[in-house]
C-alpha cells in the first residue's frame, strides 16, 4: 500500500494551494482518509476527514478556509486550502484508516506547506 501526497510549497499569505494524496494497493472507497499537519516542534494534529460513507469533518482551525474532498474514481482525497495564514505553515501528511478503526494503517510520506507574510 502506497499514499503519495502531493501539491505542497511555498505560497504567500492569503493565497491557495491545493493538496493531493493518491492511493494504491488499497481499495480506497473502503478507507476513511484523512489529512494531518505537523508544525515544528507542534504535535500532529488531524486537520480534516473524508468519511468512506460519504460525510466530511475540519478542524474548526481551518473550517471556512479548507475542503477536504475524494475522489475514489481516482483513488485520490484532496485538501483545498485558502487564505492560508503563515500558521497553516506545516508538514501536511494523508492517512488511511477501516471505518471503526482507532488507528490510521497508512501513511503518505508529507508534503510542506510553507506560508509567507
Amino acid at each position: 500500500v502506497q499514499l503519495q501526497a502531493s501539491g505542497g510549497g511555498l505560497v504567500q499569505a492569503g493565497g491557495s494551494l491545493r493538496l493531493s494524496c493518491t492511493g494504491s494497493g488499497l481499495t480506497f472507497s473502503r478507507y476513511n482518509m484523512a489529512w494531518f499537519r505537523q508544525a515544528p516542534g507542534k504535535e500532529r494534529k488531524v486537520v480534516g476527514i473524508a468519511w468512506s460513507e460519504g460525510g466530511r469533518h475540519l478542524a474548526d482551525s481551518v473550517k471556512g478556509r479548507f475542503t477536504i474532498s475524494r475522489d475514489n474514481a481516482k483513488n485520490t482525497v484532496y485538501l483545498q486550502m485558502n487564505s492560508l495564514t503563515p500558521e497553516d505553515t506545516a508538514v501536511y501528511y494523508c492517512a488511511a484508516s477501516l471505518p471503526g478503526s482507532t488507528k490510521y494503517d497508512y501513511w503518505g510520506q508529507g508534503t510542506l506547506v510553507t506560508v509567507s507574510s
